[in-house]
């Protein structure tokens, strides 16, 4: 996917498809492909899917949160000159999309979220990465999965060398205490966008109480379980997840 990257102005992104845009989101430590599965399906199934690089490592430390993320995000439904959308984000990626919603919801169709982070505090500031120790950087990357195998070498170099960058580990340091300072709890049941909830039963990383109380939360919300699965849904089971989430847009008409 990497190598199908447009680039325009400031914005870097992939697109398939036509219809109904799907922004896709992804995290802090979530590259593009961790979206491969969902990017193969939907413009299938008549929608188009876009998935911009989030400048999370590359605007000022001012701009290093989930406000001016969510902001971004904004900017970029408009520089593409779409009127509303749905908004797709795991872990960090569906905190902005929250956060997107709560500030602009005339932009938006749909929201669905994955192993967000928004009401759970642990889900980025646990002390990690430590610099230089790979085994544990090793472990943190398992965690993430219910199947340590889908941590491969690759994904686990990436962190690595994430962690081994200062200006790399200060802004993830950052984006961490913003996404604690940006809490949700009290906005969530102001917020009446048609939400799905897609979670792992096993996410050790933002645990399922949390996708119970962002359900409880959300006047307009949907809340579906993936059986022996972690933090990245979309990636563990993709068949499973496109499956629930296309239900879910068939029933609301998305």
């Amino acid at each position: 996917m990497d190598k199908d990257l447009k680039k325009e102005g400031k914005y870097k992104y992939y697109e398939a498809g036509e219809g109904t845009p799907i922004i896709i989101l992804h995290g802090l430590m979530g590259g593009l492909s961790n979206f491969d599965g969902v990017a193969e399906f939907f413009p299938k199934q008549g929608y188009k899917v876009v998935i911009p690089e989030l400048p999370i490592y590359t605007q000022s430390i001012l701009k290093t949160n989930v406000k001016a993320f969510a902001r971004y995000v904004k900017d970029f439904i408009t520089y593409k000159g779409f009127d509303r959308v749905i908004l797709l984000g795991n872990s960090l990626g569906g905190h902005i999309a929250l956060y997107h919603t709560k500030m602009y919801p005339e932009k938006m169709l749909g929201l669905v979220i994955t192993g967000s982070s928004g009401l759970y505090e642990n889900a980025m500031g646990d002390s990690y990465p430590r610099r230089g120790d790979r085994d544990y950087i090793r472990k943190k990357a398992e965690d993430v999965f219910y199947d340590p195998k889908i941590a491969t070498e690759e994904i686990i170099e990436e962190v690595y060398a994430m962690a081994n960058d200062r200006i790399k580990l200060i802004k993830t340091l950052t984006i961490a205490k913003s996404a604690i300072r940006h809490n949700m709890a009290k906005d969530l049941p102001k917020m009446h966008v048609p939400t799905c909830i897609i979670w792992g039963k096993n996410d050790q990383v933002t645990p399922p109480d949390v996708a119970v109380e962002f359900d409880k939360l959300l006047p307009n919300s949907s809340l579906y379980w993936i059986d022996k699965c972690g933090h990245a849904a979309m990636m563990e089971h993709p068949d499973e997840f496109n499956e629930i989430m296309l239900s879910w847009l068939k029933e609301k008409h998305l």
